[in-house]
């Protein structure tokens, strides 16, 4: 027994010591890899712009007579990539701005509260300061579909339509509460298994050729687990109660909703018809895809964007 005893112990010492030369190693490699893509931040396709004593980065293209705002959704790592394609096809008809919120892509990760009414306000601040004038076509994703709620609310006069992709709606408190309470559970693993480098190490995403793919790769790693989102998602039930005890906005307005979402969300497709009957020019269009629906519907919502423009 005594023999035996001694070779487990033999045996659990050699597993600790590979343990933690594999930590130590996957450590050091992922420093020197985040000094590496340092150059990320300091060239960004964008522009930063200050707000509030912080860098919040949005990215411009294309000229036309309306300006359309790309908003995205929760916890998205990098929303220049995500959006970049939808982007490109957009800025052939009109102006089109990838707004990153803080927390997000190469946006500062800040520690103030994220209320929605304060992210309005620093996005509204964002792209006044940018030189980028009103009124805006927003076309959020997701939770950003609360923020341009929001916004088309307390600034009417700034908001000239809406293109809605699968957003957040009111009467859903207990999902979201349930989604973020897991999401608070997991942060710290994942940011600890990001930290000591084992994630990194593990994905494999060493070898990506592609530069979009290591930018989203280098944000990742980064700061893309944060206190910003996780505030973020919290605040998004408080913000749901606001809009709700307001008017719904009369803005024109397409609203996108995805058959998975629809199906797995009851009063998904209910609420998403209360804003179209509240819009002055409302239309709801449901796609049978998954929740990021510009990305598996993008040639459908370009053209429907672009004769949208037409009518506003």
């Amino acid at each position: 027994m005594k023999k035996f005893l001694k070779i487990l112990g033999r045996i659990f010492s050699v597993i600790l010591i590979i343990v933690l030369l594999f930590t130590t190693v996957a450590f050091i490699y992922n420093r020197v890899q985040l000094k590496k893509e340092e150059a990320i931040w300091q060239n960004p396709p964008g522009q930063y712009v200050e707000v509030d004593g912080h860098k919040m980065h949005i990215y411009t293209e294309g000229e036309g007579d309306h300006t359309i705002v790309l908003m995205s959704g929760w916890g998205d790592t990098s929303p220049y990539v995500n959006f970049l394609p939808l982007c490109k096809d957009l800025s052939t008809d009109a102006k089109v701005v990838i707004i990153e919120r803080f927390g997000y892509g190469l946006s500062d990760v800040v520690k103030e509260e994220r209320t929605f009414d304060k992210i309005v306000e620093n996005d509204r601040e964002c792209l006044s300061k940018a030189g980028i004038e009103g009124p805006f076509v927003l076309c959020p994703h997701s939770i950003a579909g609360v923020e341009a709620t929001l916004w088309a609310q307390k600034y009417p006069t700034e908001v000239e339509g809406i293109v809605g992709m699968d957003i957040s709606i009111p009467g859903l408190d207990d999902q979201y509460k349930e989604e973020f309470d897991a999401a608070k559970k997991q942060f710290p693993i994942m940011r600890c298994l990001i930290d000591s480098g084992i994630m990194r190490v593990l994905s494999g995403h060493s070898d990506e050729a592609d530069e979009l793919a290591k930018m989203e790769t280098a944000i990742g790693y980064r700061n893309d687990v944060n206190n910003c989102k996780l505030d973020e998602g919290f605040n998004c039930i408080e913000a749901l109660h606001e809009i709700s005890s307001n008017p719904l906005p009369t803005a024109p307005t397409i609203q996108y909703i995805s058959s998975q979402t629809t199906e797995l969300t009851p009063g998904w497709l209910e609420g998403h018809q209360a804003l179209v009957d509240a819009s002055s020019n409302g239309k709801l269009v449901k796609l049978d895809c998954t929740h990021y629906v510009y990305k598996f519907e993008e040639e459908r919502i370009v053209k429907d964007i672009k004769e949208f423009l037409k009518t506003l």
